[in-house]
């Protein structure tokens, strides 16, 4: 199947602490998904550390999505965070990431199946919770925002993470999972029914 795809799911300390995970994971599956891997892990800032990359080019790119925020909401950035340089935003806001993720156990996962990134991403919805559609994951069950966020100086609380392209689910998977870890050679009871006879 050319189409078949690999993806890393992360419900993140908030999920798992308002106990969402078995909601969370039946999203996947009863879409026909197929899970590959599971472990629920604790890890350590240094861990994250590789998850949320510390180049300049990522930290410009999420401290300009917090500009444009801030911009939306009539707040002053300068104020609140002492500078409008997206760059060093951006360093806060990889920091309060890690602060969030390092706060409880997460469940990482692999999924797999047809175009299961592209999908995945619609069924975990908007990254703003506030902003996402009913019917998604981060819609039906937060109403976090940038606003609050942002005038807490904390992490977005969005319950998941979904790989976000080809290459980042690469990256993801070599990270998060060892080969050992992964099973790929079984099938679902309704694998011929999903996939007909790409399968």
């Amino acid at each position: 199947m050319d189409n078949l795809q690999q993806t890393v799911v992360l419900i993140k300390p908030d999920g798992v602490k308002r106990a969402l995970v078995g909601p969370i994971i039946s999203r996947f599956e009863r879409t026909g998904f197929k899970m590959i891997a599971c472990k629920m892990v604790w890890v350590d800032k240094t861990f994250v550390g590789k998850h949320y990359v510390d180049e300049e080019s990522y930290l410009k790119s999420v401290g300009e999505k917090a500009l444009e925020d801030y911009k939306k909401y009539g707040l002053d950035p300068g104020e609140h965070l002492g500078t409008i340089d997206p760059v060093e935003i951006g360093k806060m806001v990889r920091k309060w990431n890690m602060e969030f993720i390092t706060a409880g156990p997460l469940v990482a996962m692999i999924w797999e199946g047809p175009n299961a990134i592209e999908q995945i991403r619609k069924i975990v919805g908007h990254t703003f919770p506030s902003a996402a559609q009913p019917g998604t994951i981060r819609g039906d069950f937060s109403i976090d925002s940038t606003y609050m966020s942002n005038t807490l100086k904390r992490s977005v609380k969005n319950l998941v993470h979904a790989s976000g392209s080809e290459k980042e689910a690469e990256f993801e998977v070599k990270l998060w999972f060892k080969e050992g870890e992964i099973y790929k050679n079984y099938k679902r009871v309704d694998e011929e029914l999903i996939y007909g006879e790409l399968v």
